[in-house]
């Protein structure tokens, strides 16, 4: 059973979503890239194709204890579009569970209305999207159950927050040291 599950939908960022599978699972946390249509082979917004471990129908959304986004673009409104993905994220949501979303993907949490006077942040040119929310131009920012996060850029830092809620800040420090993450040489 994965602790967290980390949705894929066609035209997704696929730095976004790596960068969070390898350091989670580097830090011993299950978590299930899952793909939101009928196939397990999923094309990004910069044509790399990956294979997913499930389908969305496969997902064991009762043991999961977050629901993780990438962003993209087509692949932040594919995921939007998936009901069966925002039915989850609402009811996460109503439950005080995780959810963890970056760059444009954020703008789905506030379409959704679970941003509504929350501190968040997104990718710049998607500001206007993050209705609801009070934006906070940070690299990543917590508010209670969600984190949110800028871009491809910040993705280290939005795994290591990841990790912190999911297992321990100690945990995530070692993941971020042994990739040599902001070593000072």
């Amino acid at each position: 059973m994965a602790q967290a599950l980390i949705f894929v939908a066609e035209g997704h960022e696929e730095v976004e979503m790596l960068t969070v599978v390898d350091m989670v699972r580097r830090a011993g946390i299950s978590i299930d890239m899952v793909s939101i249509s009928d196939s397990y082979e999923v094309t990004s917004s910069h044509n790399v194709t990956l294979k997913t471990d499930k389908l969305i129908g496969e997902a064991d959304f009762d043991e999961a204890e977050m629901i993780i986004l990438p962003g993209g673009i087509p692949g932040t409104p594919n995921l939007l579009a998936c009901k069966t993905l925002t039915d989850k994220i609402v009811e996460f949501n109503e439950k005080g569970k995780l959810l963890a979303a970056v760059c444009a993907a954020p703008t789905i949490f506030a379409k959704l209305g679970i941003l509504n006077g929350r501190k968040a942040t997104c990718y710049p040119s998607m500001t206007e999207e993050l209705t609801g929310a009070e934006y906070i131009k940070k690299p990543v920012v917590i508010d209670g159950n969600i984190i949110t996060s800028r871009g491809m850029g910040t993705c280290i830092d939005f795994a290591g927050e990841i990790i912190t809620k999911l297992k321990d800040k100690a945990t995530a420090d070692t993941v971020k040291e042994k990739i040599i993450y902001n070593d000072k040489y």
